[in-house]
């Protein structure tokens, strides 16, 4: 059973987070605090306390935009601990995301907070603390992929995607219609995806060779234009890269 912490400035958006995790079976105790500064003296009692204590704390759900000492602030300080708890960002703002992986976030929730989404997030805490059950794991969809905006998944085909572009233990798909990011690395997306087109051209890029339209040469250096964008292939993956775009139907 996990023990959580929910830290945000909002007195009804904690109540509510508090709400939804104390109805998951998985969240032992769950408790509040209004802010970063409150949170800290609250671990900092867990931390002394032990991890098998009575005021341990497994798993902190955190606001980014608070007053003060904000959540990635907060997030920052527990890494220099030696057994910090877990951390989930929870925010209205898509735009730190690259940050939570750097700060080592098991995961980051959109507001408005949906049931299933928190579920999910409550579900790789318990993993990481080994007290998640063993339950059936369902193949993904090959065809699709889920992503979130705005509080809402949504599933782009793979088929839109022309490339993706590497950002941590994260990967930006790019179409004609904008991009999403996905806690996904860019490694486990390229051999899942190569048996249906998709190539490596850089440690940072896979592209979609259905949509690679243009490929250059200038001055000892390859470039591939893929949805309007012009990227560049390193030397290592040029020749493999123009021998399937010459084989390509």
């Amino acid at each position: 059973m996990l023990r959580a912490l929910a830290v945000d400035d909002e007195r009804p958006s904690l109540e509510e987070l508090l709400y939804l995790l104390n109805a998951d079976p998985r969240i032992g105790s769950a408790e509040g605090a209004g802010d970063a500064t409150e949170a800290l003296r609250r671990i900092n009692r867990a931390l002394e306390s032990g991890p098998g204590g009575p005021e341990a704390i497994d798993v902190v759900f955190l606001d980014i935009h608070m007053p003060g000492l904000d959540g990635l602030d907060l997030a920052r300080l527990l890494t220099g601990f030696a057994q910090p708890p877990l951390v989930v960002f929870v925010t209205a703002h898509e735009d730190f995301a690259v940050q939570a992986f750097d700060l080592k976030a098991v995961d980051y929730v959109l507001k408005p907070v949906r049931k299933e989404r928190l579920a999910e997030a409550v579900r790789r805490a318990a993993e990481l603390t080994g007290s998640a059950p063993r339950i059936p794991v369902h193949e993904p969809d090959p065809d699709h992929i889920p992503v979130e905006l705005g509080g809402v998944t949504r599933f782009v085909s793979v088929d839109d995607i022309t490339h993706v572009e590497a950002q941590g233990d994260y990967a930006r798909l790019h179409t004609d219609k904008g991009s999403h990011l996905v806690r996904i690395p860019l490694s486990t997306l390229e051999e899942r995806w190569r048996s249906r087109g998709f190539v490596r051209i850089h440690r940072r890029h896979l592209v979609a060779l259905r949509h690679v339209g243009e490929l250059r040469l200038d001055a000892g250096t390859v470039s591939v234009v893929v949805g309007g964008e012009d990227l560049q292939v390193s030397r290592r993956h040029a020749r493999e890269l123009r021998d399937l775009l010459m084989r390509r139907p």
